[in-house]
Order: C-alpha cells, then structure tokens, then sequence
C-alpha cells in the first residue's frame, strides 16, 4: 500500500506537486490573468481621460474664439465712435461756428475718418464701422451670420455713446448732425440707395473676404465716401450708414425722416452684391471667406 501513490504518479505520468508549488502556481495565474486585463481596466479609464481632454480643447477654443469677438465688437465701436464723433461734430462745429468748416471740410472730415479707422481697426475687426456693410458682407457670403448682431450691436453702441457725448459738449446744438432730407423722401430715399450701392460696390472691389486693410483699400473707401458726400450731401445728407442716422435721431428725437436712412442703405448694399457678382470672377460673392471691411 505504500507504493500506491507512486503508483499512481506514475500512471497519471506527472508527479504530485507540493503544497508550495502549487500555492505559487496558483499566485502566477493570477497574476497572468490580471495582466491581460488590466488593458480592458484601463481603456475606460483613459477613454475617460481623453474625453476630459477633448472637453478642455474645446472649453479653450470657445475661449479664445469669444475673446477675439470681443477684440472686434470693441474695435467696432470704438471705429464707429470715431466716424459718428468726428463725422456729426464737424456738422455741429460748423453750425455753432457760423460756417467755419463748410461742407467741403464736413465732406472731407467724413472721408478722412473712415480711411484712418480703416488702417486703425481694419486688420482686427475689418472696420465695417456700418450695419449696411455688415449685411452686405452677409449677403455675399463673405461674413458668417453669427458675427452679424455683435457687429451691428457695436456699431449702434458706438455711434450712441459718440451722439450723447457731442450732447454733453453742445447742447445748444438741435439735430447733432441728423441726416435729413431737403427734397421729397423718394428724392432721398433713391439717393441714398444709389449712393450706398456704389460704396459697397467699392469695398466689395478692393476687400480681401470681409476685410478692408489694404493699402490702397482705406483710400478707395476713404475717397467714394467724401465723394458722395460733397455733390449728394445738401440734397439727402449722405449718410450711406445706418447707425450714422440712427444714433443722432434718436438722441435728438428728430424720427420724422429717419426709415429712410434705415432701409435705403441697407437695399443699397444688398443691391451692390448683385452688381457684384454681375461684373466680378465667379465664386466672387458665394465663397465664404470671413474676415471683414470699412462703409462711412
């Protein structure tokens, strides 16, 4: 009976192992098991990881996109402060000053402005400094819809807190500059039609995308603006700007006349796109290109 075990073993053809081989064996294959799974273990888990990363990426990118539509709305309005400053306080001067600037120095102050802010702001935001301009960039899918409030929202800002600060300093002075018409208001309202769809005919021509930051781009503008202002401003104002009208009319509450320096720029522009597209390369006005440019 002693030698049954061996006998046994040897039937079996493997030896018994011991007590310790066979608790280390048992250590070992759990081990091998534990490392075969860890991967699976740790795939969740740096699924998990990547995920917070890809959140972090995109957290970071809103940032940044936010921070440079802030860098441009305030280049809006300061830009649109300036032209609605400078522009309607060389009417205003004029008036208190018994004619001192005369309308060639108003043409001109006009003209001058925007070609400075459009070498100013013109490479961050692209100096629209005009909410006709904006939708015109829209309308030629040049300038994404979503930039277009902001856009127009800074303009106005701007153009408010310049009409305010003009009624702070002369308040003696009636209209602050409020575009009106001397004519008929269909007189008006075709004139400045005509006159902003030659201006955004203009800054169509010599904008790169959205953006108005050439160097001959701020003179183009600069120089139609003063144009049209000195041989249509006596007769319609030519004013080529919405907010430009809005702001004065509004703080001096004369709205008599003030739809037509609304929906006659705006047409204006919508109509430039389409002579646009008549006379320039094809894909001119339907590639978006985003960046931005300058209207008085």
């Amino acid at each position: 009976m002693q030698s049954l075990p061996t006998l046994i073993c040897k039937i079996s053809g493997r030896p018994r192992r011991s007590e310790s081989e066979r608790s280390a064996s048992l250590w070992a294959n759990r081990f091998i098991v534990n490392q075969r799974q860890l991967p699976l273990l740790q795939q969740p888990r740096n699924s998990y990881h990547l995920s917070l990363l890809r959140g972090q990426q995109k957290d970071t990118r809103a940032g940044v996109c936010r921070f440079f539509s802030m860098k441009k709305c305030s280049a809006e309005f300061i830009g649109t402060f300036a032209l609605v400053f400078a522009g309607t306080g060389a009417i205003v001067i004029n008036e208190v000053s018994g004619g001192a600037i005369t309308h060639v120095g108003i043409s001109l102050t006009f003209g001058l402005i925007v070609l400075v802010m459009i070498y100013t702001v013109g490479d961050v935001s692209g100096a629209h400094l005009n909410p006709a301009v904006s939708l015109g960039f829209f309308a030629a899918r040049r300038f994404p819809l979503r930039e277009v409030v902001p856009y127009v929202l800074s303009q106005c800002a701007g153009a408010f807190a310049a009409s305010g600060l003009l009624r702070f300093l002369f308040p003696q002075s009636a209209t602050l500059g409020a575009t009106e018409p001397a004519g008929s208001a269909t007189q008006s309202f075709v004139l400045e039609l005509i006159l902003t769809a030659i201006l955004m005919f203009v800054i169509l021509s010599v904008s790169t995308g959205a953006a108005e930051k050439g160097i001959t781009a701020g003179i183009a503008v600069g120089s139609v603006i003063a144009l049209e202002a000195m041989f249509a401003g006596p007769i319609c104002g030519a004013s080529m700007n919405p907010a430009r009208s809005f702001a004065p009319a509004m703080v001096s509450q004369h709205l008599s006349s003030l739809w037509i320096y609304l929906v006659a720029p705006t047409l204006g522009a919508l109509v430039a796109v389409f002579g646009c597209r008549c006379v320039r390369e094809r894909g001119c006005c339907a590639i978006p290109s985003y960046g931005a440019a300058s209207g008085h």
